[in-house]
């Protein structure tokens, strides 16, 4: 059994109801289940349409989500999630670099190793090393006038911890900010790179290992080993190439506003929807969001 999840941006809800019936009638569905009016429905399938890919274009095109998925076991126990670009609307070392003068060389670099034509780690240290000779305070700055965090990601984290899960914030950004992004969106622990500091100064060096591709499958290897769950009860979500190995390695692998070459190689893709989407794929009604 399957579940197909129509999803948009809730700020702009545009799901009517005489589309949800005419794809269910087309696919053969079960009845539809509304968990947002005009934001998003589900139905089941018994079978993976041959179309899906085709009907994802054309409702991409409405401004609409399209995910299928199985049905067993799509609530998850633990949410393993990137920082920049996924749970805060915001690249963290394109903001210093801003505050450094360098901000269109680094933002570059970053757009080419987020879509996976460069060496995470080699354009990480190039990055960081264009950052030499800011002050520290400059996190700080960064922190309270650019970054904002991404819609639906308090209520994501909330009514999963509150149905007895736990929230990991993996990135390979910094713990300078992972710590406050963590704390501000209540998550449980994080994992992040370290910025090389000293004397008030940043030096332009980064604490190695770097935390990469593979710091970030271990994370999710090593963390549901102590919890005592399986990857498969894990839902993962992220936007760049270094984020693939946890999003296919987790039981679902959510790309979120993905760099088109990280979209391509994940079936669960939310490019309209805001965080919430990722309660809605795990079956979960508005009205069962926790108050946050």
């Amino acid at each position: 059994m399957f579940v197909a999840t129509l999803l948009c941006n809730p700020a702009s809800p545009v799901i009517e109801g005489a589309l949800v019936e005419n794809l269910r009638n087309a696919w053969g569905g079960g009845a539809a289940r509304w968990l947002n009016p005009a934001i998003a429905a589900e139905f089941d399938l018994d079978t993976v349409p041959a179309n899906r890919w085709d009907v994802w274009s054309d409702l991409q095109a409405l401004g609409i989500d399209l995910c299928l998925q199985p049905a067993a076991g799509r609530r998850k126990a633990m949410l393993l999630a990137d920082m920049d670009s996924t749970m805060i609307r915001q690249e963290c070392i394109d903001e210093l670099a801003a505050e450094a003068g360098v901000g269109p060389r680094v933002a570059e670099i970053t757009a080419r190793a987020m879509n996976g034509e460069l060496d995470f780690e080699g354009a990480l240290i190039e990055r960081v090393g264009l950052l030499k000779g800011l002050p520290e305070s400059v996190i700080d700055t960064v922190l309270a006038d650019r970054i904002t965090p991404m819609p639906g990601g308090r209520v994501l984290i909330a009514t999963m911890k509150a149905h007895g899960g736990h929230a990991a914030l993996v990135s390979g950004g910094f713990t300078a900010f992972t710590a406050r992004v963590a704390a501000m969106l209540g998550f449980d622990e994080h994992r992040a790179n370290t910025l090389g500091i000293r004397d008030g100064v940043l030096t332009g060096e980064v604490g190695r290992p770097i935390l990469g591709k593979q710091a970030k499958v271990d994370a999710l290897a090593q963390i549901t080993a102590r919890l005592g769950i399986t990857p498969g009860q894990v839902m993962a979500v992220g936007d760049g190439a270094n984020d693939l190995g946890m999003l296919h390695l987790a039981g679902s692998g959510v790309a979120l506003h993905a760099k088109p070459s990280v979209a391509a190689q994940c079936d669960l893709r939310i490019n309209h929807g805001d965080l919430t989407a990722l309660l809605y794929l795990q079956g979960y009604a508005a009205d069962d969001f926790a108050a946050v």
